[in-house]
């Protein structure tokens, strides 16, 4: 079985930058709205916006979290539809990938 101690490294700091721009954007979403009405339309629109990254960030650590678990408990690096092993050449270029290329097609 592959070694995968580099990988998971990479997927930590990821999940770490991940983990910070999401509390950020927490931080920025539990801000008092403006007392001016107008002002308050921007805020909303802006916070819309905020909650749609947001949503994104935390599926995108939801994924480095399952990749994560994988290496854990040594299922990482293996075609979750067929079986074979991933290529590490994929998995270096998207460590998240659950399949191999040719069932990601």
């Amino acid at each position: 079985m592959d070694d995968f101690a580099d990988i998971a490294a990479r997927l930590e700091a990821r999940l770490a930058e991940l983990t910070a721009r999401a509390n950020t954007i927490e931080d920025d979403l539990r801000q008092p709205l403006d007392a001016d009405f107008s002002e308050q339309a921007v805020d909303l629109a802006d916070d819309e916006a905020l909650e749609g990254v947001d949503d994104v960030l935390r599926a995108e650590a939801a994924q480095v979290r399952a990749a994560l678990t994988r290496i854990a408990n040594g299922t990482y690096g293996t075609c979750a539809k067929c079986g074979e092993a991933i290529p590490r050449a994929r998995l270096e270029a998207r460590p998240i990938a659950t399949t191999c290329i040719k069932c990601a097609a």
